[in-house]
């Protein structure tokens, strides 16, 4: 996928790990500008040190900070901080997620929150600052990973379908709402991907976050005249049940 990103200016939140590097690495392959942020600062440093000796002979801007996107504070530091740094984001990636699977009996309300406030509290308080600010450079992209558990709800998934169901409804609207302000705003759903979250097993059936991050790479790839709003990413050969 030939993408060219040079002299633009990304923030991928969730982005020491899993998905979110590989769309950080992507980002930077493409000559891209990144933030990333996450709740771990030992796993930012060492993210944050590969990287940078893995793109030591490229002039890319590549920052750390830790930031929690359940807290309107922290985020609005965040994007201070993004604006001194890089002046300001051309594309947000919404990656930050966690996952709590019990049926709602055994869910326990502080873990109904941190789901819902982490996957779909965060997403709107990242983008509710990202967009003032894309508006004022004439247009951006805002891309939220979803995932296939927005469409498809399974036992256990209460709080996890909840914030994933919502996701896609908040991208379609926010899409609807700011696509005539030259942003553009897609939903990616994948589903089962190598990573192990959710203590899912890993295993060589499963997609890999480069497969995610390549989706990433094409929805920004995409002419002006075009949006893709939707993707669905789905390993090929599951096993038959």
């Amino acid at each position: 996928m030939n993408l060219d990103l040079h002299g633009k200016t990304a923030l991928v939140t969730g982005g020491s790990r899993g998905i979110g590097r590989a769309i950080v690495e992507r980002l930077l392959e493409a000559g891209a500008g990144v933030a990333f942020c996450g709740r771990d600062g030992e796993s930012l440093s060492r993210t944050l040190d590969e990287l940078r000796r893995r793109f030591a002979e490229e002039t890319l801007k590549i920052l750390a900070r830790a930031a929690d996107v359940r807290s309107e504070a922290s985020v609005r530091e965040l994007f201070e901080w993004i604006d001194l740094e890089l002046g300001g984001p051309d594309i947000l990636v919404n990656n930050a997620g966690v996952g709590v699977f019990r049926d709602v009996a055994a869910l326990s309300p502080e873990e109904w929150s941190d789901v819902i406030e982490t996957n779909l509290g965060g997403v709107y308080r990242c983008s509710h600052h990202a967009i003032p600010r894309m508006r004022a450079r004439g247009g951006g992209w805002i891309i939220n990973i979803g995932s296939l558990a927005g469409r498809n709800a399974f036992a256990g998934g209460a709080a996890y379908n909840a914030s994933k169901f919502g996701l896609v409804g908040m991208s379609e609207a926010m899409m609807l709402d700011h696509r005539h302000e030259g942003i553009r705003v897609a939903c990616i759903l994948p589903g089962s991907v190598n990573t192990g979250f959710g203590h899912g097993q890993q295993a060589d059936w499963k997609m890999a976050p480069e497969d995610v991050a390549e989706a990433v790479a094409a929805v920004l790839a995409m002419p002006e005249r075009t949006l893709v709003s939707l993707v669905e990413m789905r390993p090929s050969r599951p096993p038959r049940r």
